[in-house]
């Protein structure tokens, strides 16, 4: 093989002026040599043992899709639970709008609608309790910041069709952080006031769908649930 290559060399270097020797031929003229071998043996060297192999293009990285995954902010690199600090984060109008439906039975929505609870006006004493809710939920959770709230909104409506009590809280701040606990902690204890008001009536009250409608300010802007 070596005697081959000893007389096809000088042929390539005589035709292409070179001047020197080297173990590192440059890469078009291993092509050049390797059609002179194809002419010889019918196929080309594979791999040239007279010079590297060609260069590389370096892999890029890919990009990140814009949209990174989600991750936990209430823990920190060793998985253990923190507050988030919001101190960098600039002031803005934040809204919250959850709800949730509290099922109650024929028999309970009837006394419900015409106010014959034994405990009184359950979707007043709800509202109440919804209220003040909002403004414990920074006691009732433990990484939540304590908001000072500019509005809380909770409204109760009794719905025929499926004999339940439908419950929207809307929360808003002018601050750091969003109002998405406070908001649905809101639904969430009128619904229990609810049941409360009520479970003499009956123990098949069911709180169900509690979650957030819509959020809007901060960094994230505005989302909507379809």
């Amino acid at each position: 093989m070596m005697s081959i290559f000893r007389s096809i060399l000088p042929r390539i270097a005589r035709s292409n002026g070179w001047r020197c020797f080297s173990t590192r031929i440059p890469y078009d003229n291993i092509a050049e040599l390797n059609k002179e071998m194809e002419s010889i043996f019918g196929e080309s060297p594979s791999p040239s043992p007279l010079g590297s192999s060609p260069p590389q293009q370096p892999v890029q990285p890919a990009h990140e899709a814009e949209d990174s995954q989600p991750v936990l902010t209430h823990t920190d690199s060793s998985g253990q639970a923190k507050m988030v600090d919001v101190s960098p984060k600039e002031d803005s109008k934040r809204v919250a709008i959850a709800s949730c439906r509290v099922l109650l039975g024929q028999k309970v929505f009837n006394l419900v609608a015409s106010n014959e609870i034994a405990k009184g006006d359950v979707l007043t004493v709800a509202k109440i309790a919804g209220i003040t809710g909002a403004k414990q939920t920074s006691n009732l959770i433990p990484l939540c910041h304590n908001i000072n709230l500019s509005h809380v909104r909770v409204d109760l409506i009794l719905n025929e069709e499926d004999s339940s009590v439908v419950i929207e809280g809307e929360a808003t701040t002018s601050g750091k952080t969003g109002v998405e606990m406070e908001a649905m902690t809101a639904v969430a204890i009128a619904g229990l006031t609810v049941y409360d008001m009520c479970k003499a009536a009956s123990k098949d009250i069911c709180i169900t769908d509690v979650c957030l409608q819509h959020k809007s300010g901060g960094k994230s802007g505005s989302w909507s649930r379809n």
